[in-house]
């Protein structure tokens, strides 16, 4: 039996790689070898910090029956959601509409020719609490190939029929209206006593949040301010937030962000990063400042590989106990801090008795600023050293193209405004990978590496539009023209691979193809291809000028824009990329040599509040559009303001440069 997975860039497939069933990576050559035996496919979709697939696994495809059976009658495809969006999204497209629901593990069963015929999630490896054992589903798909073949080439067919038909959406405009109707409709879904969306599971709005802060820097809103301050500081209080190590949880189980499913994903510390730092600088909180710090040290020092990216997630189980690194009892506190200390340390961090998640443990929330701030931080850093002790959770450690750029984004305006030259210098670094281990042919992008070796699976849609916008935050503390050159060699391959008349697709045109070639336009844990694409496009066109960047822009939130105004909770950064297009954005150029008075300038520059303002530093000749006769003043450092195709007059002195 071969073992394809041995050599993944994977670590999710890897996982896999040492089972007793025969896995086959997605591919051509999958479905080539289903059709040659006359055999459906299983198709298993998951990620390697997914907690159930974990279970899945060890139940099912771990047991030698169960795994003889499935080889037996089906060709086994293990996928990565991760490094195959494109895969996971037409399917879990197929899971909704054939069982009302989704998540991960998914499982579904196709034809040949890659048509869904069932679909589920997670099965259990004997039956019980009316789920039928895995084993069984499998008998009777078996059965149903041997005679019901017609039943099932029916059902194949509607379901890619369904597909395809719900594979675009009508075009709508986004302008102040449409911008006030959707806070309007935030505040009707917004939870006033505990702050964010809805009831649990609660995920972080990170994107949404990020729209209402341009909302209300536009309009003046304390409505909208609120609803942002409120979250974030229920979000950054509660056990969701590493209270420790810095640095956020997927999500929260309860209302109250009290309890979290325990996995730490990139792209949620990227955003939630940007919008913590994007509060500090609209408010001057001196929570959201902290949050900043704390989780960009968290990425630095638990997410950066050895070549530069940054990694994935980190695992929500601990030797298959979900949470056991991160929880503590009350006799745990004072083991490590002694009987003083360990007692106000629980009563601080609402460590309970009868605890507040699992087994007497309690998860760690800081719902009032500590009395002396001295005590906590040194209770907090001998907690933080015992923790370090435990044994860590397993570290996703592929490095995705669309979630670094996230990074990159976040940590390269962080670094300017709060001055932290190592967190510019990671930015850079991990842009540099993307610029060469990820970047086959000028315009091209591989989704995901490992150890500095690129996979196989092609760059999506988000992919071009984060990693996009990345190079232009890096060209803005660089100056360096070089990175304009690659941002605007990726949206060209975005308008010639992904654009049609509709909006745009998430996969390629000459990627290979799926039964339905997927496209969603509205957001979910991270920016959709679409609003992606959009924000690069927008800042792409503020820093050349170039209308072909701007209308691309404008057709991207058009694309998006029913999603907008009807679910706007799934379209935080479409609105987003909306508020800044309404600003104009803002173009600033900070010209003059790297020093003293170049920086002040570049912070104060980065400091506006102005929707999306895209600011660029860098010396006198850059060969950057937007430095285009720009020279010094007096022989002095000095900041050009444009909005809206009118500039105005240069400035060298920081106090003066007001947006």
């Amino acid at each position: 039996m071969a073992n394809r997975l041995a050599g993944s860039t994977s670590p999710y497939l890897q996982q896999h790689a040492g089972q007793p069933v025969d896995w086959w990576e997605w591919g051509p050559e999958a479905l080539a070898e289903a059709k040659r035996r006359d055999a459906p496919i299983l198709l298993s979709v998951g990620y390697a910090a997914c907690h159930w697939c974990h279970v899945m696994a060890h139940e099912s495809f771990e047991d030698p029956d169960t795994a003889a059976y499935l080889n037996e009658h089906f060709v086994a495809v293990k996928v990565d959601r991760e490094e195959r969006p494109d895969v996971d999204a037409v399917y879990m497209g197929a899971t909704q509409a054939m069982t009302g629901q989704g998540g991960w593990p998914m499982t579904c069963v196709l034809t040949p020719a890659g048509e869904p015929f069932f679909a589920g999630t997670y099965f259990p490896g004997e039956a019980r609490q009316g789920m039928p054992a895995f084993r069984q589903v499998l008998e009777a798909l078996v059965d149903a190939w041997r005679t019901k073949r017609e039943q099932i080439a029916t059902i194949g067919a509607e379901v890619v029929g369904h597909l395809r038909a719900t594979g675009s959406v009508a075009s709508q405009p986004l302008g102040e209206d449409e911008l006030d109707a959707s806070v309007r409709t935030l505040a009707t879904q917004y939870d006033a006593e505990a702050g964010g969306f809805a009831g649990s599971p609660k995920f972080p709005p990170s994107m949404v949040l990020e729209f209402l802060l341009r909302y209300a820097a536009r309009t003046g809103s304390s409505d909208a301010l609120a609803m942002v301050e409120h979250t974030a500081e229920s979000m950054a209080r509660g056990g969701m937030y590493d209270q420790l190590g810095g640095g956020f949880a997927r999500y929260s189980v309860d209302r109250y962000w009290r309890v979290p499913h325990f996995e730490k994903m990139l792209y949620d510390n990227a955003l939630l990063l940007r919008l913590y730092l994007h509060w500090w600088r609209q408010t001057g909180s001196p929570l959201a400042e902290r949050v900043v710090r704390e989780t960009a040290e968290f990425l630095l020092a638990e997410l950066l590989t050895d070549e530069g990216g940054f990694a994935s997630a980190l695992d929500a189980d601990t030797d298959g106990v979900e949470g056991a690194y991160y929880v503590w009892t009350r006799a745990q506190l004072v083991d490590v801090l002694g009987e003083d200390d360990g007692a106000w340390a629980a009563s601080l961090l609402e460590v309970t008795d009868a605890g507040t998640f699992e087994h007497g443990t309690s998860t760690l929330q800081l719902l009032t600023d500590p009395d002396d701030q001295g005590r906590w931080a040194t209770v907090r850093e001998r907690l933080h050293k015992a923790r370090s002790e435990r044994t860590k959770p397993a570290r996703d450690d592929k490095v995705v193209a669309a979630w670094n750029g996230l990074a990159i984004t976040a940590l390269a305006e962080a670094g300017v405004l709060l001055d932290e030259r190592a967190w510019c210098d990671a930015a850079v670094r991990a842009a540099e990978l993307l610029a060469t281990v990820h970047t086959p042919a000028p315009g091209r992008l591989v989704r995901t590496s490992r150890n500095g070796r690129a996979s196989h699976n092609a760059g999506v849609l988000d992919d071009y539009g984060c990693v996009a916008e990345a190079y232009v935050a890096v060209l803005g503390v660089t100056g360096d023209a070089a990175w304009l050159r690659r941002a605007e060699e990726l949206l060209s391959t975005v308008l010639e691979q992904f654009a049609d008349g509709d909006g745009f697709y998430d996969s390629a045109a000459d990627a290979d193809p799926l039964v339905a070639r997927p496209r969603d336009p509205g957001d979910n844990a991270s920016p959709s291809g679409t609003s992606a694409a959009a924000a690069a496009l927008v800042a792409c066109g503020a820093v050349t000028g170039e209308s072909r960047w701007r209308d691309a822009a404008e057709a991207a939130v058009r694309a998006a824009g029913s999603v907008a105004t009807q679910a706007p909770r799934f379209a935080g950064w479409t609105l987003s990329v909306a508020e800044a297009q309404l600003a104009g954005p803002v173009e600033i150029a900070v010209v003059g040599p790297p020093g003293d008075e170049r920086e002040p300038l570049h912070r104060a520059a980065l400091s506006t509040t102005s929707p999306g303002a895209v600011v660029v530093a860098g010396e006198q000749g850059t060969e950057v559009p937007l430095f285009e006769s720009r020279v010094l003043v007096d022989g002095r450092a000095a900041a050009y303001v444009c909005r809206n195709f009118v500039c105005e007059r240069p400035v060298t002195d920081p106090s003066a440069l007001t947006v």
